[in-house]
């Protein structure tokens, strides 16, 4: 299926809800998922997305490891995509991005600080 790009612009915030963990691929054999592209190991994030007065919570898959990403922490989120899935009866949207980061503090200005 078609994997529909997501307009992370439109929220109003992306908080992390539940921290990055490696993907298993195999749960009898504890292996991890790793991606195809990459070659790196695929953590899932869960994103509190909200937008005016809602917010959902979705688990997004993400090549390596979001560095410095934690719990409760407002994050930007690169080229999300949503997915529709079906197998065997059942279905759902798996979401994807290519990169997940902390939000940084705006950078202090150049030059002398106050008072100088």
């Amino acid at each position: 299926m078609a994997s529909l790009p997501i307009d992370t612009a439109k929220f109003t915030g992306i908080i992390c809800a539940v921290p990055p963990t490696p993907r298993v691929a195999n749960r009898e054999t504890g292996q991890l998922r790793i991606d195809r592209d990459t070659g790196k190991t695929v953590y899932q994030v869960g994103l509190c997305l909200m937008a005016g007065a809602s917010a959902d919570v979705v688990n997004v898959s993400v090549a390596g490891e979001p560095t410095g990403v934690q719990l409760g922490m407002p994050v930007a989120v690169r080229d999300l995509v949503a997915t529709p899935w079906e197998n065997e009866g059942r279905h759902g949207i798996a979401f994807r991005a290519a990169e997940i980061r902390p939000l940084s503090a705006p950078a202090a200005p150049a030059g002398k600080g106050a008072g100088q």
